[in-house]
């Protein structure tokens, strides 16, 4: 296991800044994703710690030892990428020796940690054959069978699931928690998909710009997003925002409602609140009133957008109800679903939803 530190970090292709001052500290045996949408820096920030590109300014510890501007091998850091990045004409067990053999390691030892590594990830009786004859999901830890053999301080995982199936990742992640959770190895998890994020890291590194918007336990980026930004990227289908007026320092007005929410002295508010917390009402008990523009059934969820005072709203409903579209609804939220953010920092109001 391995404790990591990263200060100030920063990172410029020519005049352009890619990741502005990254401070981040790991914990030994912690599991890391690194979530954002696409050109927020996380695969560049990936290749820092990596060793595959170099920092423009900052500083890389591992274990309270620099390895800023050390190579790759030196790090004692383990890879696992998209593409798998077998050699075609090696037979699995060579393909998993294959690092060993680089480092000089004998036969005999080589042959004990892939026979190890090969037996932990359900592999053992395919070590004969090429990566050709395996499916995705077999090449997959074949790769990951490589980064165990090394018995590296700090895994790092490149995307890993994006090239399989849905059904493939699901069964996937759950594999590689479980690896990681058994080796007790510090782990940092790139990936574009939010549920890979939050069911299987110990914290999410939100990235924004080549910022951290949020470095949170999964539930809290959830639960009390910081910024609207987190509130609007995290969550299928994502939280609804609301431009709302402030009437009183604790209540406000949207969509024809008021609601009662403390707003920090805030001038200009985002209210907020999740689609699986709007409760659809009897008519006349509701606090905002619309009609039903589209209904997705999803089997165990009715996800409706209904149109309220010319914006849309989500509405995720776990009870199956017989909604059409043009249907009219009445909606109600609770206070203490509530979310409010400034308009003017995009922050959170801390005292803006009571859980």
């Amino acid at each position: 296991m391995a404790r990591m530190t990263i200060r100030n970090l920063r990172k410029a292709f020519g005049t352009v800044e890619v990741l502005h001052g990254l401070n981040i500290d790991i914990a030994d045996g912690e599991f890391i994703a690194v979530l954002g949408e696409s050109g927020c820096g996380k695969s560049t920030f990936l290749r820092i710690v990596a060793g595959l590109e170099d920092a423009s300014t900052g500083e890389i510890d591992i274990d309270d030892r620099d390895v800023t501007h050390l190579t790759p091998k030196e790090r004692d850091i383990a890879m696992v990428f998209q593409t798998y990045a077998l050699y075609p004409h090696m037979t699995v067990r060579e393909n998993i020796e294959f690092p060993l053999e680089v480092l000089g390691q004998s036969r005999e030892e080589r042959t004990r940690r892939s026979d190890e590594a090969a037996e932990l990830l359900n592999l053992a009786p395919y070590l004969d054959r090429k990566p050709r004859d395996l499916s995705g999901g077999q090449r997959q830890r074949v790769s990951m069978a490589r980064a165990i053999v090394r018995e590296p301080k700090v895994f790092l995982f490149d995307e890993p699931l994006s090239n399989l199936d849905a059904k493939l990742r699901v069964q996937m992640r759950g594999e590689i928690r479980r690896l990681q959770q058994r080796l007790g190895v510090t782990a940092i998890y790139v990936t574009h998909d939010q549920v890979e994020a939050l069911t299987m890291a110990d914290r999410v590194m939100l990235l924004n710009g080549g910022r951290i918007e949020q470095f949170a336990p999964p539930l809290e980026l959830y639960d009390r997003p910081a910024s609207l930004f987190t509130a609007g990227f995290i969550g299928s289908p994502p939280m609804n925002l609301v431009e709302a007026g402030v009437v009183a320092p604790d209540r406000v007005a949207a969509l024809g409602a008021e609601f009662t929410v403390a707003t920090g002295g805030a001038q200009a508010v985002t209210l907020g609140f999740r689609p699986e917390h709007v409760e659809v009402v009897e008519s006349g008990q509701g606090q905002f009133t619309g009609r039903v523009e589209s209904a997705e059934n999803t089997g165990d969820r009715l996800i409706i957008a209904v149109e309220v005072a010319g914006q849309l709203l989500n509405v995720s409903l776990s009870e199956r109800r017989s909604l059409r579209v043009g249907d009219g609804v009445a909606l109600s939220v609770p206070a203490d679903r509530l979310h409010l953010f400034d308009q003017a920092t995009g922050l959170r109001i801390e005292s803006g939803a009571a859980h």
